[in-house]
């Protein structure tokens, strides 16, 4: 003890004592900072009833506690007086280590942030087909603003780059603007959800059959007829989409529209097409089916049967069978279908 105290100013002169001191202090800092913080902010989080601050502060502790440690290493260095070319180093690693710290928080922060609101919020920007889509876009954004910071720790000039970089992205994107268009329409269609994978629409340009696969650039559709079409997202997007199955129960009405000559028995014509309709295995028993008399028209009584089916695939051939059926029950209950007929007068031959 006698031996320190004498040689107290010295040692403190020494720039190695005076860096392992500023080491100790560091840790020691650190770890009270660590201790505290975790001591606080825990007893915070407790008293809420989401268990998204928890994970954030469980996630916060050991970044803050690194941090402080590298501070303290850097200026550990400084103080050394090292060589310039190793002091550059090992400061230029103290901060790159601290910043890759701090972007594996940032980014396990945003995923879970990104989970818990999926989870909590009615936005069907927010969902399965989409969630992915947005962490990997998050992730890419904060690697490159944690890449900017990296170079910044090492005293490289990146504005030549950055330029270069938004020359490059503007030709890319005139070059590519037919992707980039319908991977923002595939982004906004499935934000938008106007209809899902395995729903049946039509669209305004004639396809009509169900949703195979949704992607970020196309979609693709299965028709009745056994062949997959791939469409681009931006073509969909601007067009009109009937979705067949979109509505609240997967269920469709089908309306068959007939003629029948007037002098016939309205409610027998009545009877007889709803028990058509009911016979038919695709039709639905609820709701029941109905028929309507629509109008006077010029050539018979206009008549309006309505049935509900299940899935609207089966659409074609339940009206194949059921006008089929109203064909051959008319014709043997006598219920004439009037038809347009055309008398051709010819003049008589003079002699």
């Amino acid at each position: 003890m006698e031996w320190i105290k004498d040689n107290y100013t010295v040692l403190i002169a020494n720039p190695l004592v005076r860096s392992a001191l500023i080491i100790l202090g560091s840790i020691v800092v650190a770890k009270i900072t660590d201790l505290v913080f975790t001591g606080i902010f825990k007893r915070l989080t407790e008293k809420t009833r989401t268990g998204l601050d928890d994970k954030i502060v469980n996630l916060l502790h050991r970044p803050i506690f690194y941090s402080i440690l590298f501070i303290g290493f850097s200026m550990a260095v400084k103080t050394a007086a090292l060589p310039a070319y190793i002091d550059f180093a090992l400061v230029g690693l103290f901060k790159t280590a601290t910043i890759l710290i701090w972007l594996f928080l940032i980014s396990k922060v945003f995923m879970i942030s990104m989970e818990w609101a999926s989870g909590r919020t009615a936005n069907r920007l927010l969902q399965q087909k989409t969630l992915p889509l947005f962490n990997n876009l998050g992730k890419i954004a904060i690697g490159l603003f944690g890449a900017y910071f990296i170079f910044l720790s090492w005293d490289i000039n990146i504005n030549g780059i950055l330029a270069s970089a938004g020359v490059l992205g503007v030709v890319l994107g005139l070059a590519a603007k037919d992707t980039v268009a319908n991977f923002f329409a595939g982004i906004f269609l499935m934000a938008d959800s106007p209809f899902k994978e395995g729903d049946y629409i039509l669209l305004e340009t004639g396809e009509r059959g169900y949703v195979k696969s949704m992607g970020l650039r196309s979609t693709r559709i299965m028709t009745r007829d056994d062949i997959e079409i791939t469409i681009p997202n931006s073509v969909i997007a601007s067009s009109k989409i009937v979705n067949e199955s979109g509505g609240p129960e997967d269920i469709e009405r089908v309306r068959i529209t007939l003629l029948v000559a007037y002098g016939s028995d309205i409610d027998e014509v009545k009877i007889l097409l709803k028990s058509i309709a009911l016979a038919n295995d695709n039709v639905q028993n609820s709701p029941e089916p109905r028929v309507r008399f629509r109008e006077f028209a010029e050539s018979g009584i206009k008549l309006q049967l309505l049935f509900w089916i299940y899935k609207p695939e089966i659409r074609g051939r339940t009206v194949d069978a059921v006008n089929t059926q109203i064909y051959k029950q008319f014709a043997t209950n006598n219920i004439t279908i009037p038809y347009p007929t055309m008398k051709v007068l010819l003049p008589e031959n003079s002699k």
